[in-house]
């Protein structure tokens, strides 16, 4: 199979393109220098040019709190572009797995994870142009395409939260987390080894929605006590908090654990806890270097 994934240039797809690389498929990533999706003509001719079996679409407007006064352009993005590149497989017999996010979601659950077939109800901008997005991917491609949400995404890549503590640990004696938020840490290296896995089955059989998270739960600051951990810091250095010390333009899901039924329908086993994760990630990421 001939693989294309946009949005390379970020945190999961670089690893997308990694894990393909490994496993000796023929993969082409492209970076938004390289592809920007909301270009019709850029969108079709990459994908004519490449003739790609399968693309994975990475590529996001993921500025949380910006989309709240940025609407349309994160529409644009998260919504339009992944129109065009549904499109473009269509006319080119090419299947498409794209990305999405826990925020499709009110994130006020409380009983047990969302599974894949619970009612949408995002709260945010954010939220409501990856619907949008996940919408005409399977709209456009029924069939032939998979939405993989994902959610509290860290790695080796980029700017995220277990890199932050990284650095913090370093320099702060104490450090203040929030404590009434509820998700699933997950390394974005476990979750490009899901799409990698799912993309060859990808068809008839297996299509629609999958949740690529670490499995268990964990609050912020629960992940945070656990990072100080592993790096042999006093785990009661973090303190916990509530989101109001931390006010944003864009509300946080208080709970957004997602399950994971659709990959052992699909004879996939089901995923990891995230702690198992985190012990074999952080050696690599503290290689990488922290993020302040």
């Amino acid at each position: 199979m001939r693989w294309l994934i946009t949005g390379a240039g970020g945190m999961l797809g670089h690893d997308v393109v990694e894990e393909l690389t490994r496993r000796g498929e023929d993969v082409v990533g492209l970076d938004r220098s390289a592809l920007d999706i909301t270009r019709p003509e850029a969108v079709g001719t990459a994908v004519r040019e490449h003739r790609p079996d399968l693309v994975v679409n990475c590529a996001a407007y993921t500025a949380v709190d910006d989309a709240e006064t940025d609407e349309a352009r994160a529409l644009e993005i998260n919504g339009d572009g992944p129109r065009l590149l549904a499109r473009a497989c269509a006319a080119h017999d090419a299947r498409l797995i794209h990305v999405s996010t826990d925020y499709v979601f009110s994130g006020d659950a409380r009983t047990a994870p969302y599974p894949e077939d619970h009612p949408t109800g995002p709260r945010t901008a954010y939220g409501r142009t990856k619907l949008a997005g996940e919408r005409a991917v399977l709209e456009e491609l029924p069939g032939a395409s998979a939405v993989v949400r994902t959610a509290w995404l860290y790695g080796v890549h980029g700017t995220n939260f277990v890199r932050t503590m990284i650095g913090l640990e370093a320099r702060r004696d104490t450090l203040d987390v929030v404590d009434d938020q509820r998700g699933q840490p997950t390394w974005s290296a476990d979750v490009a080894e899901r799409i990698a896995d799912l993309g060859p089955r990808l068809g008839p059989e297996a299509h629609g929605v999958f949740h690529a998270t670490d499995a268990g739960e964990a609050t912020w600051y629960e992940l945070a006590r656990e990072v100080f951990s592993l790096l042999g810091a006093d785990p009661d250095r973090v303190r916990p908090t509530s989101s109001a010390a931390f006010p944003r333009p864009a509300p946080r899901p208080a709970y957004s654990a997602l399950a994971h039924g659709r990959w052992q329908e699909i004879g996939l086993p089901l995923p990891r806890d995230w702690r198992s994760a985190l012990h074999e990630a952080l050696p690599r990421i503290r290689k990488e270097g922290p993020t302040s």
